[in-house]
C-alpha cells in the first residue's frame, strides 16, 4: 500500500492550523491484525461489552468494546470479519444472557447466543468490507462505525422470529450521562452516539500505533471528541417536556414466588395468595393511617396464571383485594382463548365491575411462550436430547395481540407493556402516542435472576428518558421500581423478597422529539450504514478490477 499520504509534511507546506485538521481527518488506518491476534482481541472486546451493562454498569466500556470490535477486523476480507464479529458476539452474549439458560436450558440459550452473534459476526463482514473506503476517506471511520451499529441493532431487533433486542448499546447507558441523548432520537440514536465514541477511540488508538510525534496529538484530540460525544447530551433540555399533569398516587405489588415444597397447579395459587394477602396487608395500612390510599395498584406480569375470567376463586380473590384496597387493580394474567390457545394479558379490575380492560402481549416470546415452526424444531430437538423434544411439546402456545399497548384505567391511560415489550423500541413509541401518560411494565422474572432483572429495569429508565413519561416495573420477585423522566430510579426492592413499593408519580400527555419521529431516526442511520456498505462493495470492485 502506498504510504506517502502518511509521510510527514514539511512545516513551510503545511501550517499549523492544516496541519492541525490533517491529523483530525487523515488518521492512519493501520495495518491488519494477526488472526490470533484479532480473536483474542474480539473476545476480550465482547467481555468488556457484558460490564458495560448491569449489574455492573460500567457503561464507558460500551465504546471501548466498540473500538475492539472495529480493530480486530479491520483490512480483513468479509468472511474473515463475519468470524471475527460471530466470535465477539458470543464472547459477549453467552455471559450476558447466561440468565436465560435457567429457564429453557443450555441448549436453547446457546442456540439463542448464536443467533445474536450472526448479527455481530455481519456487523464484522460490513466493517472489514468498509475497510478500503476507511483509508481513502479517513475522516469516515467513526460515523461508519457508528451507522453499521444501528444497523445491526435493527436487524437484530426484528429478525428472527420477530427479533431479540436485548444487549443494545443504548440498555448499557442508562445512568450515563449520554443517556438524555435518547430524549432526541429514541435508542436507536443513543446507539448511534456510543458507536461514535467507540470509532473515534479506534481511530485515536490506531494514530497512536502508526504516528509518532504526531500520533499523540491525534490520539489525543480524538480521544477528547469521544469523551465530547459522551457528555454532549447533558446539554438536552429533558426539562422541556418534564410531565405536568395531575399526580395519582400508585402502588406497587411484588407478591414473590414460592421455591419449594409445591406442585405446578399449588404454585400458581400461592403465586396469586401472595399478591391478593400483599393487597389486603396494604387496605390495612391505609385503613389505620399507616399507608396512603391509593389511586391505582398494580401486580405483575402472572401474578394470575390460573385464568381469573374463568377460575371463579380466583376471581373471587382478586375481586376481594380491589374491594379492600378500594382502587382498580392492574394485573398480569394468562386467559385461555376459545381456539384452545392462551394470551398474557394486562387485566385492568374495577373494585365493583370486576374485569372492565384486558391488552394481549403482542410479542410472545419464542420458545419461551411459543415455538415458530415447531415441527422442525421438534425435530431437531429429539435428534440432541428427547428431553428436549418434549420440553418443546409442553410449551403453551400464547397467541399474539394486536392493539398497541395501552391500559384504560377510567380516564386514566397507562402502558401495559409486558416483559420484554419494553425492549422494542414500537411497542413503547406505540403505547405513547396512543395516549399513555405513564409507563407501567409488568414483568415475571421468577426464573431468571438479578442479572436479567436489572438490565429490565435499565430499560424501563431509558424509555423514560425517551418519552418523558414517569415508569415503574412491577416484578414477581425484584427488581420492583419506579422512573422519573430523567431516568431516576427511587425504591427499587430487592429480589426473592415480598414487597410494596408507593409513590406519587406525575401524568404527562406531552411528546418528546423521539416520540414524534419515532423509526425516522434509525431508518436514517440505517440507510446511511446501507449507502456506505454499497460504496465500500463498488470501490473493493473497481480495486480488484484494477488489479487483473
Amino acid at each position: 500500500m502506498d504510504d506517502d499520504r502518511d509521510a510527514p509534511v514539511p512545516p513551510q507546506a503545511d501550517p499549523a492550523p492544516a496541519r492541525r485538521l490533517r491529523l483530525l481527518v487523515d488518521t492512519p488506518a493501520g495495518r491488519r491484525l494477526s488472526l490470533p491476534a484479532a480473536l483474542v482481541l474480539a473476545v476480550a472486546s465482547g467481555l468488556l461489552a457484558v460490564l458495560a451493562f448491569p449489574p455492573y454498569g460500567l457503561w464507558p466500556l460500551a465504546a471501548v468494546s466498540v473500538a475492539g470490535l472495529g480493530a480486530a477486523v479491520h483490512r480483513r476480507r468479509p468472511r474473515g470479519g463475519l468470524g471475527v464479529g460471530f466470535v465477539y458476539g458470543m464472547a459477549f452474549f453467552l455471559p450476558l444472557l447466561a440468565w436465560s439458560s435457567t429457564q429453557v436450558g443450555q441448549w436453547p440459550w446457546l442456540f439463542l447466543c448464536a443467533l445474536e452473534a450472526l448479527a455481530t459476526g455481519l456487523l464484522g463482514a460490513a466493517l472489514a468490507a468498509c475497510s478500503r473506503l476507511v483509508d481513502a476517506h479517513r475522516w469516515t471511520w467513526a460515523p461508519l462505525t457508528a451507522v453499521a451499529w444501528v444497523a445491526q441493532e435493527a436487524l437484530r431487533s426484528r429478525q428472527p422470529f420477530g427479533g431479540f433486542p436485548w444487549g443494545r448499546l443504548a440498555f448499557s447507558q442508562a445512568d450515563a450521562p449520554t443517556a438524555a441523548a435518547a430524549w432526541l432520537g429514541g435508542a436507536p440514536f443513543l446507539s448511534f452516539l456510543v458507536a461514535l465514541a467507540g470509532g473515534l477511540l479506534l481511530a485515536a488508538g490506531f494514530a497512536l500505533a502508526t504516528r509518532k510525534g504526531a500520533g499523540l496529538k491525534t490520539a489525543a484530540a480524538l480521544t477528547a471528541a469521544a469523551a465530547l460525544t459522551a457528555v454532549a447530551p447533558l446539554a438536552v433540555p429533558l426539562g422541556a417536556t418534564a410531565p405536568a399533569g395531575d399526580t395519582i398516587n400508585v402502588a406497587v405489588v411484588q407478591g414473590n414466588v414460592p421455591r419449594l415444597g409445591l406442585g405446578f397447579n399449588e404454585q400458581r395459587r400461592a403465586v396469586l395468595d401472595n399478591h391478593v394477602d400483599a393487597t389486603l396487608d396494604l387496605a390495612a395500612d391505609v385503613a389505620a393511617g399507616n399507608a396512603e390510599q391509593p389511586d391505582l395498584v398494580v401486580w405483575p406480569e402472572n401474578a394470575s396464571d390460573i385464568d381469573p375470567i374463568e377460575n371463579q376463586d380466583a376471581y373471587d380473590r382478586i375481586s376481594e383485594a380491589a374491594a379492600a384496597i378500594g382502587a382498580p387493580i392492574v394485573l398480569g394474567g394468562i386467559v385461555h382463548n376459545d381456539d384452545g390457545t392462551r394470551s398474557n394479558m394486562s387485566i385492568v379490575w374495577d373494585p365493583v365491575a370486576g374485569p372492565v380492560f384486558m391488552y394481549s402481549k403482542r410479542h410472545p416470546v419464542p420458545f419461551a411462550e411459543y415455538v415458530p415452526y415447531k415441527g422442525f424444531f421438534r425435530t431437531v430437538a429429539g435428534w440432541i436430547d428427547p428431553r428436549m423434544a418434549e420440553g418443546i411439546d409442553n410449551v403453551a402456545g400464547f397467541e399474539a395481540g394486536d392493539n398497541p399497548g395501552i391500559v384504560k384505567v377510567g380516564d386514566l391511560e397507562l402502558s401495559g407493556l409486558i416483559c420484554f415489550e419494553i425492549a422494542f423500541d414500537a411497542e413503547t413509541t406505540a403505547s405513547v402516542r396512543e395516549g399513555a401518560e405513564l409507563l407501567a411494565v409488568g414483568t415475571n422474572n421468577a426464573t431468571f435472576d438479578t442479572n436479567e432483572a436489572q438490565q429490565q429495569l435499565a430499560m424501563v429508565q431509558l424509555r423514560s428518558i425517551e418519552h418523558a413519561r414517569d415508569g415503574l416495573m412491577a416484578s414477581t420477585v425484584g427488581v420492583s421500581g419506579f422512573t422519573d423522566h430523567t431516568g431516576e430510579v427511587s425504591q427499587a426492592t430487592e429480589f426473592n423478597t415480598a414487597a410494596v413499593i408507593q409513590t406519587d408519580l406525575t401524568l404527562s400527555d406531552r411528546s418528546t422529539p423521539a416520540t414524534a419521529m419515532g423509526i425516522l431516526p434509525e431508518a436514517v442511520l440505517t440507510g446511511a450504514a446501507l449507502v456506505a456498505l454499497a460504496c465500500a462493495v463498488s470501490m473493493n470492485l473497481r480495486h480488484r478490477r484494477s488489479q487483473t
